[in-house]
């Protein structure tokens, strides 16, 4: 009898620890809704794992998160998100499609490369360059942040 309660106490916690795990690693995903002044798009993009992103797909949870941007250096739209994340700097190399977070308070969308010491909070998916810059537009643009 004593034997049996041991294994199903095992097999307890090796389920909920499965569990645990699973839950951990549930994908979190955001659509975003750009208006370039043109034509509007809704594309979406899957966060990292990391206490920044985690941050913010929480707050999108309560709610879209509208953000003007504009182009900075050719390489990205960038603009204020109008509340202070917690920061994971590192130095990375930036692609087209990465969603960075910049000094805590920026949110920028790159459509081209840099280097520098940012959070990375995500990636767009499924996009060419090409057709990220065509959605982003040429000048300014708006785009709203929501949880799916």
């Amino acid at each position: 009898m004593k034997r049996l309660l041991l294994l199903i106490f095992a097999s307890f916690l090796i389920l909920n620890a499965a569990c645990a795990a699973k839950r951990e690693n549930t994908a979190m995903k955001i659509s975003i809704t750009i208006d370039n002044g043109d034509a509007t798009n809704k594309i979406t993009a899957s966060l990292e794992n990391n206490s920044s992103a985690k941050a913010f797909y929480e707050s999108l949870q309560k709610g879209p998160v509208t953000v003007q941007m504009h182009d900075y250096g050719s390489f990205e739209k960038v603009g204020s998100l109008g509340m202070s994340l917690p920061r994971n700097d590192r130095q990375i190399n930036t692609e087209s499609g990465d969603i960075i977070l910049y000094q805590g308070s920026q949110i920028t969308i790159y459509y081209d490369r840099n280097s520098w010491s940012f959070t990375l909070l995500g990636k767009v998916d499924s996009l060419s360059q090409e057709e990220l810059k065509k959605i982003l537009g040429r000048g300014n643009c708006t785009a709203i942040f929501e949880a799916l």
